[in-house]
Parts: structure tokens; C-alpha cells; sequence
């Protein structure tokens, strides 16, 4: 016999009947039955919760519009469930960190150092390091001038600020001179706008190292040079303090028109005020047919415009008519003054001079340890609680709030194993010794003020004992004319770095990839650059088996892969200024060269 409980629900879970039939519902399967009575007595009595739910999924079945909000209902159950669960915490794990994620050079190179000082590898590296060439062809630089005459007439006056540091500032005036070109306008010598990290004239704290190669006894010693800050108040650098303003406008004559200033019956219009000029914000990486479609326009109708900033404005996927105005600018019209360029010749020349048992051939490194670097990259360089409370100070300095948002996580071991931090001078001389550069090798090092500099520098001295600096090779009176100016000391670093037989970059930026793609248009295409993999130095610094022997090998090999990866094509979304072929050089077969 049915209860009047199972007759009740039978009669919930029934589909809606006509008001007029009278046929009775199908009677419930005996098997049905018999299972539901045999469980019956089993079942423990039914809560609220199973009582209203099983309510709620009847209604649910009669209202059948309401299945769409399920999902809804689900959700709300399952965080309903999770609030009312219990929040009993498993015991906290402590798990070993990765592999990499932790800064421990110092302790591998006081367990190697004493292999690496026994080391006398006599081959010289310096002069077998650059072995490839691409597929059997060489390059050659091939920027074709024009030799026809500009329109008679331009469509207007265009005004840019090149804001940056030396090399983004380049990257916007090879842009300004190709945006001038596309449209014909004349473009204006741009503007220098500073950044508050890349202020000009700066507070400079330059340091010096003792070199048995060097004998000034005029200058300081290194902790005097490492306490006393340079005061600033020198006016900011022009175009014409940096780059030979007269050479650009007679290269690029031909091609794009260049002034120095706005004509005054135009300015009259502007109340003689270039900020009362109509300012364009173009969006970053702007396709070439925005110019076109959106300034020339207007241009046009104002005969004037500004552009503020110009920084990676222009796309680098550009007609080759556009890549041709930036190939002139950058390799041919872009030289420095004459003061700049007559000192980098000299600093030069000084290093082929003491590297003359190598050919005249020396290494360049790019070290980025400087205290603002160190600070962005969010990593730890066992500096302990000194360092900590430093790159608190520093990151709030120059970048107020950034990293104190609410929710901003720092995590400096993941920061190490995604190759994010930069190298210090300690794991730079691991890397070259381990690469084959003996203690004989002169050795560059273009970079700003190092942090805690006598602590950090004093491993990659004991390595290689011949490192230079621009401040070792030049008198402070040679210095004096650059000094406050962090513009032009790094366009000395630049020049020196440019001819040297190897040049290393360690952390990236808009400095190394315009000197690999400089050196790529003065050595056939190839840039004699070695690029570290941090990834898989991080992991190989972090290992307490790493043996000296097992070490050189995958350091001889990182330099492998960077003479293979010397010659590259530029893809259509490559950055010309750092990959010139082909768009700025021409194939030169060495076959055809050796028959000539």
C-alpha cells in the first residue's frame, strides 16, 4: 500500500494536467515500490535542509522558466556552503624554495674560486669568440639617399618632444624624421623633455677603481668618489649638445626638410607660445595610415602641429619608404658633437692602447647594478636589512606609490627564476671567466653609479684586474664638461661600447638594443653581442654541486647560441633600430667579394 507521503509526491513531481481530462496518472513500477519501502525504514528522518530543498527542486520542475536561473542558484548554494565550512587551517608547509629563486652567487664563487684562480687557460677567446656567419653572405650598410628635390611646397610645421633617457630620445627623433617624411612636413629640431629618473642635468655619484693599468694619482680615492654627489643647476642638454645639429640637417636635406625654429608669422598665431600649438596624443605603436588619415588633416588646416610625448609612437610594421627615413636618420644623419664624439674617440682609443697583447681588442659591459635598477627589478642581493630599507627608499623616490598599491604582491623569487633580475658585477665575472676571458682581458664597464659599490664591485675586480671605466681613462678636467649630464656620459659609454671587440648587455633596455643593432651596420650584420640567459644562469647560480668544469661548459655554450643568434632578420613587428637587415643593409656574397 502507498504511504500518503509517496501519494503526495507523486503527485508534485506530475507534469500539469488539462482542467478537462479525467485519466488517472500511470501507477509507480512494483520495483519501484518495493525499493522505496525496503529503504524506507532505513533512512534516518529528514532534516529542514533536505525537506527544503526537496521543495525547492519541485517548484523548480513546475515552474520550468526558472531552470535558467540555476546557475545562480548553484553558485549561491556553493558559497553559502564554503562560508558555513569549517575554517580549520591544515598546518602551514615549508617548502624548500626553486631551484634559482634564491640569490646565492657569493657562496658559489667562494667554493669555485679556487678552481677559477688555478684556471690558466691561455686560449684567447677575445679573438676566436665570433665564428658564424649568415648562410655564407655578409652585409653591407645600404641606405640609399635621395637624389631627386623635395616638393615645393610642405604641408606644415611638425613639433616633437623626445622624452627618455640618450637612446629612447634617438628612437623618437629617427620616428619624428620618418612621420616629417611620410607626410612631407618640415620637422622642427626636437625638444629634450626629462623624465624625473632620467633627469639632466643629474646628481651623479660616479665611482673609481684602482687598475694597474691606469696611474692617476690626481683623482680620489674610490669611497671619496662613492660619498660625494655632484650638485646640480647646469641648464638641461639641447639637440646641439649631444648630437651635430648642422651634419643632421645637411644629411637628411635632400630628403626631409629640418629648421631650428617655427617662422614667426606663424607663431604669431600662438602668441609666440609653442604650448598654445594644437597637441596631438597618439596612441603608442600607431600605424602609419593613422598619420595619414588623422594628422596630415590637420596639419594641413593648422600648417602647425605638436606631438607630446613621442616616445614608440610610430609602429615598427612600416611601409619601406617610411623605414627608409629611419634607417638615414639613425645610420647616417644621427652623429654626436663634436666634443662628445673627439672624448669617445680618445676613451677608444686609450683601451686599444692597453689591450694591445689582444689586437687592440677589448670587452664592453653594459652593468645595470644601479640603485634605481636594482630597486625596479624587486630582487634580493643578500644586502640583508640595509638593502631592504634602501630599495624601500629608493622605489619611493622614483616611483611614489607604485609599488605600495593595495594588492601589489613582490616577489623577488619569482622575479629571479623568470630571468627578471639584473646580473651583478659578481655573477658578470663568473659568466666571463666561465666563458673563457682570462684575467689578462681588458674589460670596459659602462654603467651608472653602482650600488653599494665596494661591496659588489670587489669579486668582478678580483677576476679580471684590467676593468676601465671612463672615469679611470679620462681626467676629471677632460670629465668636467660632461659630468652633470647624464645624457652625454652615456653617449661616451655608447661610443666605447660601439667598438669594442665583444660587447655584453646584462639587463636589456633601449641602451643595448641600439648598440647591437649599431654593431650589426658596421660588422657585416653580425652584432658580437653576448646575451645572457638569466633563466638559466639563476638556476645554475643556485645550485651547491655546481662544479667549474660542468660550469665552463654551459657558459661555452650561452656563447655559442650568441654568435649563432648574432645575425637575425627583422620580422615585420621587430624594432628596426635593433635588426637593419634588410631594411637598412644590402646582401654582400663573400664569394663574389674574394673574386672582386
Amino acid at each position: 500500500m502507498i504511504s500518503q507521503v509517496e501519494r503526495d509526491l507523486s503527485i508534485q513531481i506530475r507534469l500539469p494536467e488539462t482542467p478537462h481530462t479525467t485519466t488517472p496518472s500511470p501507477q509507480t513500477s512494483p520495483r519501484l515500490c518495493r525499493t522505496r519501502s525496503k529503504s524506507s525504514g532505513q533512512q534516518p528522518s529528514r532534516t529542514f535542509a533536505h525537506r527544503f530543498s526537496w521543495m525547492l527542486l519541485s517548484v523548480l520542475l513546475r515552474r520550468q522558466g526558472i531552470l535558467l536561473f540555476a546557475p545562480l542558484i548553484y553558485i549561491s548554494c556553493m558559497m553559502f556552503h564554503l562560508r558555513t565550512a569549517s575554517l580549520d587551517a591544515s598546518p602551514i608547509i615549508h617548502r624548500r624554495p626553486a631551484p634559482g629563486s634564491v640569490y646565492r652567487s657569493p657562496q658559489v664563487y667562494a667554493r669555485l674560486r679556487a678552481e677559477i684562480d688555478a684556471d690558466n687557460t691561455t686560449a684567447d677567446a677575445i679573438s676566436t669568440i665570433w665564428k658564424r656567419s649568415y648562410k655564407g653572405v655578409e652585409w653591407k650598410p645600404c641606405v640609399m639617399k635621395s637624389t631627386g628635390v623635395l616638393p615645393d611646397e610642405s604641408n606644415g610645421y611638425i613639433f616633437i618632444e623626445a622624452n627618455g633617457g640618450l637612446n629612447q630620445q634617438r628612437t623618437s627623433i629617427c620616428n619624428a624624421v620618418a612621420v616629417a617624411g611620410y607626410l612631407n612636413a618640415t620637422l622642427v629640431i626636437p625638444n629634450f623633455h626629462y623624465h624625473s629618473i632620467w633627469k639632466d642635468p643629474r646628481s651623479q655619484i660616479f665611482f673609481n677603481l684602482s687598475s694597474p693599468g691606469v696611474v692617476n694619482s690626481a683623482k680620489p680615492s674610490l669611497l671619496q668618489l662613492l660619498s660625494e654627489s655632484l650638485t646640480e643647476g647646469s641648464p638641461c642638454s639641447k639637440f646641439g649638445d649631444i648630437y651635430d645639429e648642422e651634419f643632421f640637417v645637411d644629411a637628411l636635406a635632400n630628403d626631409v626638410r629640418v629648421v631650428d625654429t617655427v617662422p614667426e608669422y606663424l607663431m604669431e598665431r600662438f602668441d609666440y607660445n609653442l604650448t598654445n600649438v594644437f597637441n596631438f596624443r597618439v596612441k603608442a605603436w600607431a600605424p602609419t595610415h593613422y598619420y595619414r588619415d588623422s594628422i596630415l588633416p590637420k596639419l594641413l588646416e593648422e600648417k602647425v602641429i605638436r606631438i607630446s610625448p613621442f616616445a614608440n609612437r610610430l609602429s615598427f610594421d612600416a611601409p619601406r619608404v617610411v623605414q627608409r627615413f629611419r634607417c638615414l636618420a639613425n645610420n647616417v644623419a644621427l652623429r654626436f658633437a663634436k666634443p662628445i664624439l673627439t672624448q669617445g674617440e680618445t676613451l677608444v682609443k686609450k683601451m686599444k692602447e692597453l689591450s694591445a697583447n689582444n689586437g687592440g681588442k677589448y670587452v664592453s659591459v653594459h652593468l645595470r647594478f644601479e640603485e634605481d635598477m636594482v630597486a625596479f627589478s624587486c630582487c634580493v642581493f643578500d644586502g640583508g636589512n640595509q638593502e631592504k630599507q634602501d630599495m624601500i627608499a629608493a622605489r619611493e623616490r622614483g616611483w611614489k606609490g607604485k609599488f605600495t598599491k593595495p594588492g601589489r604582491v613582490i616577489r623577488p623569487g619569482a622575479n629571479r627564476l623568470n630571468g627578471k633580475c639584473p646580473l651583478t658585477p659578481l655573477e658578470v665575472g663568473l659568466m666571463l671567466r666561465g666563458m673563457g676571458f682570462n684575467k689578462s682581458t681588458y674589460i670596459y664597464l659602462a654603467s651608472g653609479p653602482i650600488y653599494s659599490a665596494n661591496r659588489t664591485m670587489a669579486p668582478l675586480l678580483e677576476m679580471f684586474p684590467n676593468l676601465q671605466t671612463k672615469e679611470m681613462l679620462a681626467s676629471e678636467e677632460e670629465l668636467a664638461p660632461f659630468k652633470n649630464f647624464s645624457s652625454r656620459m652615456a653617449a661616451l659609454d655608447y661610443t666605447v661600447c660601439l667598438h669594442s671587440e665583444v660587447f655584453v648587455t646584462t639587463q636589456g633596455g633601449n641602451f643595448p638594443h641600439f648598440l647591437m643593432g649599431h654593431r650589426r651596420y658596421l660588422f657585416g650584420g653580425h652584432s658580437k653581442t653576448i646575451r645572457p640567459d638569466k633563466r638559466k644562469l639563476a638556476v645554475l647560480f643556485d645550485n651547491p654541486k655546481l662544479g667549474w668544469k660542468s660550469f665552463k661548459r654551459q657558459m661555452l655554450s650561452m656563447r655559442s647560441h650568441s654568435d649563432s643568434k648574432g645575425f637575425e632578420l627583422k620580422r615585420p613587428s621587430d624594432s628596426i633600430y635593433i635588426f637593419p637587415c634588410p631594411d637598412c643593409m644590402c646582401r654582400r656574397n663573400k664569394t663574389t667579394t674574394a673574386a672582386t
